[in-house]
């Protein structure tokens, strides 16, 4: 079985202000040394990328932002071009978390055109050398039809239709349940490994080497208590966090959890 490095990415979604971007910073990197075995990015809103940068320029951390624009440049109110992370020093970015995806659909975009959507948001970060990391996952609605593994298989088949799947050896996987975010309700570690197999095998079709490799995380409601469970899973490569990466102490806690488990 091929070993894959753990990732676990923090959110931060939109929370924090310049004091308390400080003491969280502050508190992971006095931590740092304890989950060195893992990969660590993190998320910030975008208007303390800057602080971020300053922050964990020279440490073993990453950054990124939540979302990017599918555009280079132009008249785009309000979205951020992947040239502009690059400015920032950005390794990796979230694409298609759902969160964006309800903003999109409230001004009518159906789920099949918010795919496309997704992936060219994806061709572009990789066109300029970010890491995306593609959010896939269901709704409740489409949990409870049991429809999870159509609407995982939809996103992933335009994405390859879209680049072509070798270039999904440069990218991260994160599913993330919409049911389990927020709410506390985790998904089991057997039904996330199942899941994520699925992914796997998806790829797999199309190119084994990729599917080898690629790094496949799990987010929904993952704490310092359950992230060892679902992180020994064996397509489980590590965890996108949400409200947890907003505590030093808890989000230490999951990073130590995925470098254990190596």
């Amino acid at each position: 079985m091929p070993v894959r490095k753990p990732l676990v990415a923090g959110n931060w979604k939109m929370n924090g202000s310049s004091s308390s971007a400080k003491i969280l910073l502050d508190g992971i990197l006095t931590q740092a040394k304890s989950f060195q075995s893992a990969d660590v990015a993190l998320f910030p809103p975008s208007v303390y990328l800057q602080q971020v940068q300053a922050a964990l320029s020279g440490s073993a951390i990453s950054w990124g932002t939540q979302n990017l624009s599918q555009f280079k440049h132009g008249a785009y109110t309000g979205e951020i071009s992947a040239p502009m992370l690059n400015d920032f020093g950005c390794k990796y970015v979230l694409i298609g978390h759902s969160e964006r995806r309800c903003l999109y659909a409230e001004i009518g975009l159906d789920q099949l055109v918010l795919d496309y959507i997704i992936a060219e948001k994806y061709s572009m970060a990789s066109q300029e050398g970010i890491i995306p990391i593609i959010c896939i996952g269901e709704s409740p609605e489409e949990h409870a039809q049991g429809k999870t593994e159509e609407v995982i298989a939809r996103l992933l088949d335009i994405v390859i239709e879209q680049n072509g799947v070798s270039a999904l050896s440069q990218a991260v996987l994160a599913y993330e349940p919409v049911w389990a975010i927020g709410t506390g309700k985790s998904a089991t570690p057997e039904w996330a490994q199942d899941v994520h197999s699925f992914m796997r095998e998806r790829i797999r079709k199309h190119d084994p080497v990729t599917a080898d490799k690629i790094q496949i995380l799990y987010g929904g409601s993952v704490k310092g208590d359950n992230a060892a469970p679902l992180f020994s899973m064996p397509d489980i490569d590590g965890g996108l966090i949400g409200g947890a990466s907003l505590d030093a102490d808890e989000f230490v806690k999951i990073c130590q959890a995925a470098s254990f488990n190596l």
